[in-house]
C-alpha cells in the first residue's frame, strides 16, 4: 500500500495557467481533466476549466490544482489549498477517511466518482480541507 500527500491549489479560472507555469519551472508531465472531460459541467462557461490537474516531475515535485466552480465561495488567498491524500486501494482510503472524518464537516461524501473509484472531501475539526481518493492513471491533455 502506498499513500502520497500533495498540495492541491485552488483557483478561479487560472488553474491551467498556473499548472503550465509550474511545469515550465519544475519540468515534468502535466495532466488536466476539465469539467467537460469528467462530464460534470454545472455552468457551461466553466466546461473547459480545470476540474483536476497535476504536474509531476522526476525530481519529486508534485502539485495539484483546480478551478473552484462559481457556485462555490472562493476568495483569492483564502482557502488557497487542500491537502490531497491518494492511496492505492479503496480499503486504504476508506480507513483513512473514517479516522479523518471524526468531528469533521463533510463537503463531499466518500463515494465513487466519474474519475476515480472513490473520492471524498471534508474539513477536519481543525479547519483543514482534505480530499481523499484512490489513485487512477490519467491521460495527459
Amino acid at each position: 500500500m502506498t499513500v502520497s500527500v500533495t498540495n492541491h491549489l485552488n483557483f478561479r479560472g487560472d488553474a491551467r495557467a498556473a499548472l503550465e507555469f509550474y511545469q515550465s519551472v519544475f519540468g515534468g508531465d502535466i495532466t488536466i481533466v476539465t469539467y467537460k472531460d469528467a462530464q460534470n459541467v454545472q455552468a457551461p462557461s466553466e466546461a473547459d476549466q480545470v476540474m483536476w490537474g497535476q504536474v509531476t516531475a522526476k525530481n519529486g515535485f508534485r502539485v495539484m490544482a483546480y478551478d473552484v466552480p462559481s457556485r462555490m465561495p472562493w476568495e483569492q488567498g483564502k482557502n488557497p489549498f487542500f491537502v490531497s491524500v491518494r492511496g492505492d486501494s479503496a480499503t486504504e482510503i476508506s480507513a483513512l477517511w473514517e479516522k479523518l472524518s471524526a468531528g469533521a464537516t463533510i463537503a463531499q461524501p466518500l463515494a465513487p466518482s466519474g474519475w476515480t473509484p472513490l473520492y471524498g472531501m471534508l474539513k477536519d475539526r481543525f479547519g483543514i480541507t482534505w480530499v481523499l481518493d484512490v489513485a487512477t492513471a490519467y491521460k495527459a491533455s
